[in-house]
């Protein structure tokens, strides 16, 4: 018997119209790109001719392949708007998240700006070889206090949290039974600042009985009696680094009463007191003093006041260095762009623990040198005036002499200016390439941290932002606001990532180490927001996710993965 054919396969019409052809592709037309560093702006490689829709991939093995890396690094790529558009609302680079073709040529805004004669100068970061996972949902309320949280600090690895309250009462929390481990009583008043020692070995709070209590995180028991002194509340704590000081580091403390106290914690006394505020000292930040000398060998500390200023102390006796007079009302905030390894130590990504304090400070060191090898410590101070201020007070390019106090009036880098109320905290990014400011007006605004150039506006909150803190790669921010939500913000699109609500009421206090994030407000709760665990967990470590990047194909394979334990 013959084989019947189908018949033939009928022709789909529209409303009785045959159905159009296809448009041809439209091609894709090349264009000439100069890698240049963000660091100093040196080029990279010479200029090269690529077809404008190499993907975001693409371009990061072709950097790694131009500059002959000998391990493939993960870049970040963007590119600044010309000057005439500078002015414009909105942000002043393009991040390249896909391509060059559709993040630039296709633009919104700034597409007719960029013609095929341009040569178009992409602007490399390179990035954290690990990614934290973002928190999706909230997956621990912790109840307990019975007062407002005003003060919330996860320890350098993130193993333990501490908590402190208006009921006069510090917590410390179990984070895999999600209890209360520990309740610290001692305070006859607010619990106001908690702060961990770099090594994890004590816990400092202050309260608003001016006194400073020590604690033991493993017993959950007072060392020795309170340190008192202080005759007014404590507004903020700070420990010595543990590259200075390993075996035994100080703790500074800053008051109301315009003093700023620096306590031994083997004897629980005061080694001097700091007397040249006028007005409350809002901040004390113990910082290592850059790596050229100066004769600082027990680091500095910045100090911010009421009385709008500034002052830096040489830490090894108290003398008085710098007083920085340019804000013009007063200072609430201040930042290091080494505040991140000096608070976590000799601690990194890898979870590996120092087997003695000597291997403790060599790993401290290295980690805080490598932060200064491109740049000198920066400073950045934000005020009640409205504005911010970033200063270089120790330049690595200085060699190294005896420090005297500065009689003449040193001047800041830049002066950050754009927020319409007064600022609320301001914060480096881990890294020290980006610095995040919040503000009364709702708003949060990101700066370059070496140039204090201004780089975007994250807007969302409809209420002030009290609070910030940035995840361990320096990719993502989290903010905390009295509208009573807690928001993470992606800092390739600049704009909102993950909206955590869940809070009934303002929120006071935030932190975010590892891939955790905790949060406390008015409504006495702890809420620890968390990732969906995936399929697989990664075999580094339970709390970080690495992307190993395998350059040799596009797209990066998936990394490995082991079953959960």
């Amino acid at each position: 018997m013959a084989t019947l054919l189908p018949p033939p396969k009928r022709q789909k019409v529209y409303h009785g119209v045959t159905e159009p052809e296809p448009e041809p592709s439209k091609p894709i037309r090349n264009i000439l790109v100069q890698f240049v560093s963000e660091d100093d702006g040196s080029a990279l490689a010479p200029a090269v001719n690529l077809p404008a829709d190499v993907s975001r991939e693409g371009l990061e093995v072709l950097v790694n392949k131009l500059t002959k890396s000998d391990e493939p690094m993960p870049f970040s790529f963007h590119v600044d708007c010309p000057e005439d558009v500078d002015a414009a609302p909105g942000p002043t680079r393009i991040v390249i998240s896909k391509s060059i073709q559709s993040d630039i040529l296709n633009h919104p805004i700034h597409a007719n700006t960029f013609t095929e004669e341009d040569v178009f100068v992409v602007r490399c970061s390179p990035q954290s070889v690990f990614r934290v996972r973002p928190a999706t949902r909230c997956s621990a309320s912790l109840s307990g206090h019975a007062s407002p949280i005003l003060c919330a600090s996860f320890s350098p690895t993130g193993a333990l949290l501490a908590t402190g309250s208006g009921d006069a009462t510090a917590r410390l929390w179990d984070l895999n039974t999600e209890t209360p481990s520990h309740t610290l009583i001692g305070h006859k008043g607010w619990v106001l600042c908690v702060e961990w020692e770099a090594m994890e070995r004590l816990l400092a709070t202050g309260g608003h009985d001016g006194h400073v209590r020590l604690w033991d995180p493993k017993s959950g028991k007072a060392v020795g009696d309170a340190m008192k002194g202080h005759t007014k509340w404590v507004t903020s704590l700070s420990w010595e680094p543990i590259h200075l000081n390993p075996k035994s580091p100080r703790l500074a403390s800053s008051s109301k009463d315009g003093t700023v106290r620096v306590w031994s914690t083997l004897t629980r006394k005061v080694e001097y007191t700091l007397g040249g505020h006028t007005a409350s000292v809002n901040v004390v930040k113990w910082g290592g003093g850059g790596t050229s000398g100066f004769g600082l060998k027990k680091g500095v500390l910045y100090t911010a006041s009421s009385d709008r200023t500034v002052r830096v102390w040489d830490a090894d006796g108290g003398r008085q260095l710098h007083v920085l007079k340019d804000h013009a009302h007063w200072v609430t905030t201040l930042t290091l762009n080494t505040d991140f390894v000096l608070r976590t130590g000799p601690f990194d990504y890898t979870g590996k623990r120092p087997a003695n304090d000597e291997e403790a400070q060599q790993l401290a060191l290295k980690r805080y040198t490598d932060i200064l090898a491109t740049t000198p410590e920066l400073l950045v101070t934000g005020s009640d005036d409205h504005t911010l201020f970033l200063w270089s007070l120790f330049p690595s390019s200085v060699p190294s002499s005896d420090m005297t106090p500065s009689k003449g009036k040193l001047k800041p880098i830049t002066r950050l200016t754009g927020h319409q109320r007064q600022i609320s905290h301001v914060a480096f990014s881990p890294d020290g390439r980006w610095a995040a400011s919040s503000s009364w007006d709702s708003s949060i605004r990101l700066w370059e941290g070496r140039t204090g150039k201004y780089v975007a506006t994250l807007r969302g909150h409809v209420g002030a932002v009290y609070r910030l803190a940035w995840s361990a790669d320096g990719r993502m921010l989290v903010s905390a606001s009295k509208d009573a939500t807690v928001k993470i913000w992606d800092l390739k699109t600049y704009k909102l990532k993950v909206d955590l609500p869940g809070h009934t009421d303002e929120v006071y206090c935030v932190d975010f180490v590892a891939d955790k994030v905790v949060s406390g407000g008015r409504d006495k709760h702890v809420k620890i927001p968390s990732s969906t665990l995936p399929e697989c967990r990664f075999a580094v470590q339970s709390s970080i996710t690495l992307t190993n990047r395998y350059f040799d194909s596009i797209p990066a394979s998936k990394p490995q993965c082991t079953q959960p334990a």
